[in-house]
């Protein structure tokens, strides 16, 4: 692994097309290629029965949601329309650049506003291979193996101790998704941020054969959607996390209700790396697409791997839904349809495969080789139905 770069810095830097206020999209592009390779659509949401655990609401209670949180994916979704405009290709998971007859691609984002949970809890530890994860577990969705990941560590003033936490957090999740540390910059920035406070982005590379590009096309009606569990919350939904455990009354470290851990060792629990179970699913065949579940959760990331006209239905009795949303929804009397839009649910990766590949899969997890679930399939269509 090559050193660490180490810059100091008083000034600030500018990163075009990123924004927490809008839930970190991700703008991608091919360049000089004509075509994006994985590309955004409409979508519709057709929901059928309600089916997530969330008590009755009380008539004083207001129910909370994302927008009310501070987070507008409306708008993130109107950025991106008009941004399309200046610089068509956008969409996908990981932006794509030829190189012979290979694609590097490439991913950037940051951790938001779990950041403010690793203030309070004071776990730093894991909070670096939550940076790692947001930008491989993106360009993993194209098939690419990541190679190098950069950092950026900005904060008032740098307290060298916990700055050695973040980074090898940030090390461990470079081995998890075996890619190097390249380097990165460390900015101190007096009275930018708050005392003890720092911010985080991150930024990978991987590579591609041109010929092995998983980028949705062939993807037809009838092909079956798997999903991979996730850890917890992973990296997205954390503005309306906040404001849950404001309203619950509950501290972090007061026990999860119905799990084994405290509240707060839940929510900071490290966002799942999908890189080496993916590609070794990949090497096998039958791969079509994948999602990586993110901000905008299953209703806006599944079907932007879909070519148009097709939707997804999703049987939500495929898996448990684990306590910690039970307890977020439920304590946040959050409605279904905004649970779905905002968080993973327990399923951090969807792919969309062949039924031939679906069987082989899953007789793998039956195996006990890992995790999977049939979680729907692929319908002629738009958006997503939920059963």
């Amino acid at each position: 692994m090559e050193a660490r770069i180490l810059q100091s810095s008083s000034s600030s830097s500018s990163c075009y097309f990123s924004s927490r206020s809008i839930n970190r999209y991700r703008f991608s592009s091919v360049s000089p290629y004509p075509k994006p390779l994985s590309v955004s659509f409409p979508h519709k949401t057709r929901t059928t029965t309600n089916v997530l655990s969330m008590s009755k609401k009380d008539d004083n209670t207001e129910s909370l949601s994302y927008k009310g949180s501070g987070v507008d994916i409306d708008a993130g979704t109107e950025l991106v329309r008009r941004i399309a405009k200046m610089a068509p290709g956008i969409g996908g998971f990981g932006g794509l650049f030829p190189l012979g007859d290979s694609f590097l691609v490439a991913g950037t984002d940051g951790v938001g506003t779990k950041l403010k949970l690793a203030f309070e809890t004071g776990i730093h530890h894991t909070i670096g291979i939550d940076l790692v994860a947001m930008s491989v577990n993106d360009i993993v969705t194209s098939g690419a193996k990541p190679l190098f990941f950069l950092d950026y560590f900005a904060t008032s003033r740098l307290d060298v101790d916990l700055a050695e936490k973040v980074i090898k957090g940030i090390v461990d999740g470079c081995g998890q998704s075996d890619c190097a540390l390249l380097g990165g910059e460390t900015a101190e920035m007096p009275d930018f941020y708050a005392e003890g406070e720092y911010d985080l982005s991150g930024f990978a590379v991987g590579i591609v054969k041109k010929d092995s590009v998983i980028n949705g096309k062939n993807i037809v009606a009838r092909d079956v959607l798997i999903g991979l569990p996730s850890s917890g919350v992973h990296s997205n939904g954390f503005s309306l996390v906040r404001k849950v455990v404001a309203r619950s009354g509950l501290s972090l470290k007061d026990e999860l209700p119905g799990g084994s851990t405290t509240l707060g060792e839940a929510l900071m629990a490290p966002t799942t790396i999908y890189v080496k179970q993916v590609l070794d699913i990949i090497s096998r065949g039958g791969v079509k697409g994948i999602a990586h579940i993110t901000g905008g959760g299953f209703t806006d990331n599944i079907p932007r791997v879909f070519p148009d006209g097709l939707g997804a239905v999703i049987n939500t009795g495929a898996w448990e839904l684990p306590p910690l949303f039970k307890w977020i929804q439920q304590s946040g009397r959050i409605e279904d349809s905004e649970m779905r839009r905002t968080f993973n649910l327990g399923i951090g990766m969807v792919l969309v495969v062949s039924p031939e590949a679906a069987t082989r899969i899953l007789g793998e997890a039956k195996n006990g080789d890992y995790v999977a679930y049939r979680i729907g399939e692929v319908i002629n269509g738009e958006g997503v139905t939920y059963h």
